[in-house]
C-alpha cells in the first residue's frame, strides 16, 4: 500500500466518522479534517474535482466553526 492509498483511507475513514456524532462542532471537526485528506488525496492523484470540491467543503467547515468560536456557540 502506498501513500497516496493510505491518505484515501484517512479521508474515507473521517468522512464515515463525521456522520456519528450528534454535537455539530465534533461533526464539523472531523469532516474538516476527512476533507483536508481529501483535497491531499485529489492533488496527489490529479483528481482535480475531488481535490477541488473538498477544498469548498473544508473551506465552508472552517467559516461556520469560526462563526460559533466567534459567538461563543464553542466553548
Amino acid at each position: 500500500m502506498d501513500l497516496v492509498e493510505v491518505i484515501g483511507y484517512f479521508a474515507m475513514t473521517f468522512l464515515v466518522l463525521s456522520f456519528i456524532p450528534k454535537q455539530i462542532v465534533r461533526i464539523r471537526v472531523i469532516n474538516l479534517i476527512g476533507c483536508l485528506f481529501f483535497v491531499a488525496y485529489g492533488i496527489m492523484l490529479q483528481a482535480w474535482p475531488v481535490a477541488i470540491s473538498n477544498g469548498f467543503v473544508a473551506i465552508i467547515q472552517m467559516y461556520h466553526l469560526i462563526t460559533m468560536w466567534k459567538t461563543k456557540s464553542i466553548e
